[in-house]
């Protein structure tokens, strides 16, 4: 990625990082019964489902 060429796009990769960055540190009940260093996988397979 050369560089963000509009506040809107920088925008949606800040969030998008935010959102990762919370899942890891387990603020969100997503992905809490799976296998330790596949919660953020099963997060997501959570979120497909209820998307």
């Amino acid at each position: 990625m050369r560089s963000l060429k509009r506040d809107r796009t920088a925008s949606v990769v800040i969030r998008g990082h935010a959102f990762i960055q919370n899942l890891w540190r387990g603020h969100y009940e997503l992905g809490v019964d799976a296998i330790p260093g596949l919660n953020l996988a099963a997060a997501f397979d959570e979120l497909a489902q209820v998307i």
